[in-house]
């Protein structure tokens, strides 16, 4: 079994801390009752306590790790792909393509709008789609504050994570925009690390029709990968890959992950759904019984 924290760990671990730290104070007042009262209390209390545990342990994405063979080359095996799309752009079917081309790839979606990091690296192409398919376009804001290496900072942190977390695996960055046309603020660049980016490509789509290109060929030659006009549409380009050595034709042993969180959270729901009804239930009750003494 592995684990792929949705937040860094750290934080998850201050949560944990924090939220672990409440339950038990209100295991102080459960305690403080007696009889079947004390009784009742302490079995809520242990529900909402096990729905507590099981949405962290939601937040780890625990999965399961089968062995499986797939064809390295093409299939994205052992593959970061980080897709970075301005949401002011409509670039769902060339992220759709990526996620068809690199079905074994992990991914992960940066957008310039929040949440930053709208996708955390993940092996779950099953789900990613339908994410996806919500990125519509948004309104522009004031163009001349616009920033195209925004999301610069959420990238390099998870470039790093990435190659921390997985070593050999390759690092691809797709970042799809229009390079904030019509923008008064100086330039700025990523500021990613070089030796994290394995290779990727730049693509060029309009906003409300414009397209600053001088800043998104500045950005492709930070990355080190090439730019591409997306405005005419037409098949997706190949990303460029920079390999150390030759790629193998030989089929390679990729891991696929099975996904536990949606069970952990789904029984989770049900505890916290139960509370709820609980708590409406002696509402309704201690309303009645007021109205019965006021008569």
């Amino acid at each position: 079994m592995t684990f792929t924290p949705v937040v860094p760990p750290a934080i998850l671990a201050v949560v944990v801390v924090a939220l672990l730290f409440a339950r038990l104070v209100t295991l102080r007042q459960v305690l403080a009752g007696e009889g079947a009262h004390r009784r009742k209390a302490l079995l809520r209390w242990s529900g909402m306590s096990l729905a507590v545990v099981l949405l962290l342990f939601a937040a780890m994405r625990p999965a399961l790790i089968t062995d499986d063979t797939t064809e390295a080359e093409g299939a994205g095996a052992d593959t970061n792909v980080f897709v970075v799309a301005d949401r002011t752009v409509d670039a769902r079917a060339d992220i759709e393509t990526l996620i068809e081309r690199y079905p074994a790839a992990r991914f992960g979606v940066i957008t310039f709008a929040p949440p930053a990091l709208m996708w955390p690296l993940s092996a779950d192409v099953w789900s990613l789609p339908s994410e996806v398919a919500a990125l519509a376009p948004l309104a522009p804001g004031d163009p001349a504050q616009a920033d195209a290496a925004a999301p610069g900072n959420v990238l390099r942190y998870q470039l790093i994570q990435a190659q921390q977390r997985y070593p050999g695996s390759a690092n691809l960055v797709v970042y799809a925009g229009a390079g904030a046309p019509g923008t008064q603020t100086a330039p700025r660049d990523l500021d990613v690390v070089a030796a994290t980016v394995d290779g990727g490509i730049v693509l060029g789509h309009p906003a409300a029709g414009e397209l600053n290109e001088s800043a998104l060929r500045a950005i492709a030659a930070e990355l080190g990968v090439p730019y591409v006009n997306r405005a005419g549409g037409g098949a997706l380009p190949d990303l460029e890959v920079r390999r150390p050595a030759a790629p193998s034709v030989e089929p390679a042993p990729a891991a696929a992950r099975i996904e536990l969180y949606w069970l952990l959270a789904l029984v989770a729901a049900g505890l916290l759904l139960a509370e709820v009804w609980i708590s409406v239930r002696e509402l309704r009750h201690s309303r009645v019984a007021r109205r019965d003494v006021t008569r």
